[in-house]
């Protein structure tokens, strides 16, 4: 029997195949619950999710990406450690990233978005996508198979990403090269946040807004360098630079992951291969099950600013909570048998596998948009799709590995084998 009370989520590599029921083992005995040995309060309801998700002034983002590995740098004071914080922030790792802001400067910063990641604007990049799709596709499909995660997905949420920001096309190998083989959140704690991609995209992305500042361009990058605060002050270049680097960084790696699960699930159902054949309009929904079901993100974090309750739990101010989104997506107390995949799931949409709150993802629903581009034109090229049981064992004995991240859900690889469509 599973012990899981005895083990430690964070470096304990027996959760990476599925982590599922240890999220059950802890909704059942309370979906807010303090756990060891890190002693952080982990979080597996739906609704205490959204709750700490959306509460932003009482759960700060400061230590979002680096959860428990990290001391504070000062010691807890009080039920109010507002000040404390702000009074800090500057010595938290990360902390002049987006996703570690608090309001009022996340807000701030956030407004620069406005008018760049929007529906408009995904709209018109589609037919871009869907020729990247046709592009990528199309020079491995005579083989019949291929490993999916680097033939296709990686390639395309990269080239997709980098078309929409603007990073010129001679960049394109490097940026593959530089952020294909980085592991948010390794099982290893001496370098759970101290190997960071972003380094790379500040330095690369510093030198295409000074650019774009000096020759504008149609593109967002120009559009971003050109922003400026409501009160009509520009950004300093670095302000941007780090901007455009964290939606670079999280477009590129949530979309390949959608993707990949995407494919994994319809190569093992051919019943749902059929229906997904033969009425296309039924992939919206399944891939907002898809997201519910295999989410990119296991694990958030946020920091208790007041002492408060959670669940009827007491959470006293300088507690690190750790949000298990991939949790919450399978409460059944809002999912009716929360492990099955259905096609048909009337609140799919329910899930919170991009967030929510004020740190909901920006990327979302250009990842939607890649995921239903590239799965119908998988579907339009093939006539089947199936696992390559020589690589992941046959159907009842599946063979599938995942990166070694207590943060994000990702197949390692997936090996498809495919009949091209005549």
């Amino acid at each position: 029997m599973n012990d899981f009370d005895s083990k430690d989520f964070f470096t304990d590599e027996s959760f990476i195949p599925d982590p599922h029921p240890y999220f059950d083992h802890l909704r059942s005995q309370c979906p807010v619950q303090h756990v060891q040995p890190r002693g952080v309060v982990a979080v597996t309801g739906h609704a205490e999710s959204m709750e700490v998700l959306r509460r932003a002034t009482t759960y700060s983002s400061i230590t979002a990406p680096i959860g428990p590995f990290a001391e504070l740098p000062f010691t807890p004071e009080g039920d109010d450690i507002t000040d404390q914080v702000n009074e800090h922030r500057t010595e938290f790792p990360l902390h002049e990233w987006l996703v570690t802001m608090d309001p009022p400067q996340h807000t701030e910063t956030r407004r620069l978005l406005a008018g760049l990641f929007t529906p408009q604007r995904f709209r018109e990049n589609e037919e871009f996508i869907q020729k990247l799709a046709v592009d990528t596709l199309a020079p491995i499909l005579d083989s019949g198979r291929c490993e999916v995660l680097s033939a296709y997905a990686k390639p395309f949420a990269l080239l997709t990403i980098a078309d929409l920001l603007g990073v010129p096309e001679e960049d394109h190998g490097i940026f593959h090269a530089k952020l294909g083989k980085q592991i948010p959140g390794a099982m290893d704690e001496d370098k759970a946040y101290t190997s960071n991609p972003l380094e790379f995209l500040e330095e690369t992305f510093g030198g295409y807004i000074e650019d774009r500042r000096r020759n504008p361009r149609g593109d967002i990058l120009t559009a971003l360098a050109q922003t400026t605060y409501p009160d009509g002050r520009m950004p300093e270049v670095i302000e941007l630079v780090r901007l455009a680097a964290f939606l670079f960084g999280a477009g590129l790696d949530t979309t390949a992951t959608v993707i990949g699960a995407g494919l994994r699930i319809i190569a093992e159902d051919p019943q749902l291969q059929k229906q997904l054949r033969d009425d296309r309009d039924l992939i919206p929904n399944f891939i907002e099950e898809l997201l519910r079901m295999e989410g990119p993100v296991k694990s958030d974090f946020r920091l208790a600013l007041v002492s408060t309750r959670l669940g009827g739990v007491d959470i006293p101010a300088g507690t690190t909570l750790n949000v298990h989104p991939s949790a919450a997506n399978r409460d059944p107390l809002v999912f009716e048998n929360p492990h099955d995949f259905r096609l048909d799931r009337p609140n799919a949409k329910d899930h919170i596998a991009f967030g929510r709150g004020i740190h909901a993802c920006p990327g979302g629903p250009l990842a939607r948009v890649e995921a239903r581009v590239s799965i119908n034109y998988w579907l339009d090229r093939t006539t089947d799709i199936t696992i390559s049981e020589a690589v992941h064992g046959p159907s009842d004995a599946r063979r599938f590995t995942y990166e070694p991240s207590y943060t994000m859900r990702a197949l390692t690889e997936l090996h498809l084998e495919f009949t091209p469509a005549p």
